[in-house]
């Protein structure tokens, strides 16, 4: 039996973590200088650059969690 803190899996966190780190990552250093002043995230607003910086960890979650079921 695998140990559980809130409900989830050890392994289950650590993918979450590298995730937002790695989605993150990208975000900032590759994207956002690129992108139009409406979409670059502002520190503490939720804005359209917190939905880009959303869709780019779902994407990276998506790719390690295909990357785990090869």
């Amino acid at each position: 039996m695998q140990r559980k803190f809130l409900g989830i899996t050890v392994p289950r966190w650590v993918e979450y973590t590298a995730d937002i780190l790695a989605g993150n990552a990208i975000y900032y250093f590759s994207l956002m200088p690129h992108l139009p002043q409406a979409l670059r995230h502002r520190e503490f607003l939720l804005d359209w650059g917190s939905a880009v910086d959303f869709a780019v960890c779902l994407g990276v979650y998506g790719l390690i969690r295909l990357g785990r079921k090869l």
